[in-house]
């Protein structure tokens, strides 16, 4: 996993494609949310937030 980010991160700074980095930020925590709301009282709430 490591290793993943590092070379992500090698690939964003070479190219310098660094507007890539709130995109990968945004869909992490987004599927983070979506992970966590899966079979909770709130998932109701956080889906009409979306």
């Amino acid at each position: 996993m490591i290793e993943l980010l590092n070379d992500l991160w090698l690939f964003m700074r070479v190219r310098k494609k660094y507007w890539l980095a709130p995109v990968i930020l945004v869909m992490l925590l987004l599927g983070g949310l979506i992970v966590l709301s899966q079979g909770s009282a709130v998932a109701p709430f956080i889906y009409t937030l979306l």
